[in-house]
């Protein structure tokens, strides 16, 4: 018998600007806004796009792919919820279809991650309801 380990980190509260990010990763999609008065793509959901401050938006598949932009590996947990998923590394991700994407990346040795390096998203299904969108190098890094 498997035995059931309750996920203890603080999971996300979707809002009514990023229902469809988070109901296309549980469905192992990621989505990401277009304005559909300009076309500009953004993440993370708003409700006015920053290029021409219009309210109307539609979630739009994105492929999963970019590259790092940047990143920090944390050694200390400062919380008791963090201190058993140490060493963990934040990556800001630039999505191959232009916007930014905060997460973490996953399965790295901390002293080979780079700038510049390629990721794919991977999917943390971590429970029922609620899948997290994180990243690994992508085999030809």
């Amino acid at each position: 018998m498997l035995e059931t380990v309750e996920y203890r980190l603080p999971l996300p509260q979707p809002g009514p600007d990023d229902h469809a990010f988070w109901e296309g990763c549980k469905a192992h999609e990621l989505r990401i806004q277009r304005c559909t008065a300009c076309g500009a793509l953004r993440y993370w959901g708003t409700p006015m796009c920053s290029r021409c401050n219009s309210l109307e938006s539609e979630a739009v598949r994105a492929s999963g792919r970019g590259k790092i932009w940047s990143y920090t590996t944390t050694y200390h947990g400062f919380s008791r919820a963090w201190k058993s998923a140490v060493p963990y590394t934040v990556v800001v991700v630039q999505l191959d279809e232009g916007p930014r994407m905060t997460s973490n990346l996953v399965d790295a040795d901390p002293a080979a991650i780079k700038v510049g390096l390629p990721v794919e998203v991977v999917w943390d299904d971590v429970t029922a309801e609620v899948t997290l969108p994180k990243f690994r190098l992508t085999p030809s890094a």
